[in-house]
């Protein structure tokens, strides 16, 4: 647990009596902002204090409350903080902002554990919204549907008279009612695409199931969200992401069309929270997409709220669709996935990327495909020369992993990018006996999931995400996970401390996203985004994450949320 204690030495206490008795500070050193009376977290190792000062968009000064009650003037803006935690802003290291923008005006499936308040849930939103010609949502789970995997008379059954189409939570299969299938043209005669599976019943027929690169088949017949409809969405997301603290993102799998979109919105003010965008690459990638690429980074670079300078893979699928590339067979198989990309040619797309410079993530969520991209890595160190800026590459999810590959980590400097509402969804995923997570990996490998404490005690760096809008973007169920999980009876425990998992949300967040000499922690120059949360989180750990709430939301030195008390 952390001892809170008082920055300022005697001296400096002694200073600011001094300067409190001289009465208020001249206008040029008043804050604009005081944040007081609660718990300062500052991310920095043994300094903690009592309050901040904010001047315009950084921070002024981190001390005890009498210190920076010293910097008050007429017209500062004071925040009270009734004794709850003082951090900084949130920042979520893996998350697809505009998908999860868009869903927010969707069917929400999020959490739902049986057939019948699935079928309900989306009869009622139809309902609602009789107008729109497609109905769509996102966030079911595999676990509800007999045999794993949910059915078009399912869907018929709810929404008979349009088409709809729900996203799985984990966003690599879809779930298509009958007139879904037919606007697209989805037939028995329908072949499988590369990398993907039109999933079809014992006679021949589409099941409504359509997993990875296969849901373009429907993409191709579902209406676009508008221009307009986009920066609404965005302006919206930004505000909900206020309200659970996040001031950062790192946005992933975006394209050159959608990059330029996110700079509309932040010339606009349609977007407020500082966004590292990552533009994603697909098989064939090439020299001549490679300088499109650069294009975008010129326009947008690094110091600016909207900034682009990595590039995003997907190495492999899921374990819960049998898509993840593993070392072994899936339990009770001899398929055991298969990767998206060749190793040649994964080895020849991250060196050419390395070489130019770009930040490298790259989801990899089996074992085989976690080992395959540490290869890559360590093929590009071997033959390139150190970029300007250093590596800081990533492998995202790395949700099972071989015992060998922890080390490789801290040797590689690889940073491990996990979600620890990841972890509750794979519990969640076993419900039914077959429920595809752990249940496709056998007792072994399931007990070497999310091993962010393993990796970390290895001497490798990690950072924390939520996936959005795969899962909730609340950071509070994010850490309340990570200082809680524990591994199954004989294995180790992964649970990290409460300040370890606040950190995996501020400074290794900001680490990963080459910005730790900006944000992720508070001191006087860093940029002014804090949160302050309802209660003192390290001193008092809730017992459940609805224990503690975002009260107030700072961005840019300004309040931008204020929970009603």
């Amino acid at each position: 647990m952390v001892q809170w204690r008082p920055i300022a030495a005697p001296c400096v206490l002694a200073s600011c009596l001094a300067a409190a008795c001289a009465g208020p500070p001249a206008a040029a050193d008043q804050a604009d902002l005081i944040v007081q009376n609660g718990k300062v977290y500052t991310g920095v190792d043994g300094v903690v204090a009592d309050a901040v000062a904010v001047r315009g968009t950084t921070i002024l000064r981190v001390g005890s409350a009498r210190e920076v009650d010293g910097l008050r003037g007429p017209r500062t803006q004071v925040v009270d903080a009734h004794g709850g935690t003082i951090a900084p802003g949130f920042n979520d290291s893996h998350v697809h902002f505009l998908s999860g923008a868009l869903a927010l005006n969707q069917v929400d499936l999020g959490g739902l554990t049986a057939l019948a308040p699935i079928q309900e849930k989306i009869r009622a939103f139809a309902a609602a919204h009789p107008g729109q010609p497609w109905v769509l949502g996102r966030g079911w789970l595999y676990s509800p549907f007999p045999g794993g995997l949910p059915t078009r008379e399912q869907l018929d059954a709810a929404v008979p008279d349009r088409p709809a189409v729900m996203t799985c939570y984990d966003g690599h299969s879809v779930w298509a009612n009958s007139k879904a299938l037919e606007r697209a043209g989805i037939t028995r005669g329908t072949p499988d695409p590369p990398n993907g599976i039109v999933v079809k019943d014992r006679a021949g027929e589409p099941t409504g199931v359509l997993k990875e690169s296969a849901q373009a088949l429907l993409g191709k017949v579902i209406p676009r969200a508008t221009h307009d409809e986009k920066l609404a969405a965005i302006r919206a997301a930004s505000s909900y992401a206020h309200r659970l603290g996040v001031t950062s993102v790192q946005s992933t799998s975006g394209t050159l069309e959608d990059a330029a979109l996110f700079a509309e919105a932040e010339h606009k003010g349609d977007l407020s929270v500082r966004t590292y965008y990552s533009l994603l690459i697909l098989p064939g990638f090439s020299e001549a997409d490679a300088d499109r690429f650069e294009a975008a980074r010129k326009q947008h670079p690094d110091g600016a709220r909207f900034r682009t300078g990595m590039v995003k893979l997907s190495l492999d699928g899921v374990i819960e669709s049998r898509t993840a590339a593993l070392l072994a067979p899936y339990a009770g198989s001899t398929s055991s996935g298969a990767p998206n990309f060749p190793a040649a040619e994964l080895n020849q797309i991250v060196a050419m990327m390395d070489r130019r410079g770009w930040q490298i993530q790259i989801h990899a969520i089996g074992d085989r495909a976690v080992r395959m991209t540490l290869d890559a890595f360590e093929h590009a160190i071997a033959i390139n020369p150190p970029p300007a800026r250093g590596r800081r590459h990533r492998i995202e999810h790395v949700e099972t992993i071989d015992p060998a590959d922890i080390p490789r980590f801290a040797k590689l400097g690889v940073i491990a990018s996990m979600q620890p509402i990841h972890a509750e969804l794979g519990d969640m995923n076993s419900l039914h006996p077959s429920g595809p997570w752990p249940d496709n990996l056998g007792a072994e490998r399931a007990s070497r999931a999310w091993q962010w404490k393993s990796i970390r005690d290895a001497g490798g760096r990690i950072t924390f995400g939520s996936d959005w809008g795969v899962a909730t973007l609340d950071p509070l169920q994010g850490i309340w996970l990570a200082a809680t999980r524990l591994a199954p009876a004989g294995m180790r425990d992964q649970h990290l401390s409460m300040a370890e998992a606040v950190n995996g949300y501020t400074s290794w967040a900001a680490y990963a996203s080459f910005e730790d000499q900006r944000k992720g922690t508070l001191a006087a120059g860093m940029l002014a985004d804090l949160v302050v949360l309802s209660r003192d989180l390290l001193a008092s750990p809730p017992a459940r994450p609805p224990d503690v709430v975002v009260d107030t939301t700072i961005f840019d030195g300004k309040m931008v949320y204020r929970r009603a008390r």
